[in-house]
């Protein structure tokens, strides 16, 4: 009879360690103007790499700390990730090995509704992309949304920072910010 009931323990530890390594997030386009007026309540630069995305694993440096994070396929909003801290030389080391599948970002967080958001203000070729991300604790959670949200991109894998760190403009050059107005032609 001990032995279930250890059985049962261990069941349901794992239960619980598997229920903590499931992410349930939702994903949204930014709009630039109306975030530029928000206070943040801190930042954080990221780098980060991918070294396969069949499950995806990726690499990151995040203020100066390494990260190694195994991630699974997503289903609906949610998938199964575990994250790992690892020396930051590690992570610089494996960053090279991911040559240019690097994206480079600037984390802000915000509360908001309830919930804790995550806007990132990618830089080099994505550089004008903002995305904001919000993690839930099941996938039918009420989300209250800001006004600076445009659109929810939650379900386009064009999105997914493993797919984006692939193509310089997955979400079009007409949504970059020029800096110089285009110049009509003249026949």
């Amino acid at each position: 009879m001990q032995r279930a009931g250890k059985n049962a323990g261990l069941a349901k530890r794992l239960a619980e360690v598997l229920k903590l390594a499931i992410e349930i997030e939702r994903k949204f386009l930014v709009d630039a103007k109306k975030i530029s007026a928000v206070n943040f309540s801190g930042e954080e630069k990221i780098s980060q790499g991918y070294l396969s995305n069949s499950p995806t694993v990726r690499v990151r440096l995040k203020n100066n700390r390494g990260f190694l994070t195994i991630k699974s396929s997503t289903v609906g909003i949610s998938r199964q990730e575990f994250e790992y801290e690892i020396p930051a030389s590690d992570a610089e080391e494996l960053l090279k090995l991911c040559g240019m599948n690097v994206l480079k970002k600037i984390r802000r967080k915000i509360s908001y509704g309830g919930h804790v958001w995550e806007v990132d203000f990618f830089e080099g070729r994505h550089k004008g992309l903002i995305l904001a991300e919000a993690e839930l604790k099941s996938p039918d959670e009420f989300l209250e949304l800001p006004a600076w949200i445009l659109k929810e991109v939650s379900a386009d894998p064009r999105y997914f920072n493993s797919n984006l760190v692939k193509n310089k403009y997955p979400f079009g050059r007409r949504n970059i910010k020029r800096s110089r107005p285009r110049r009509k032609k003249f026949l």
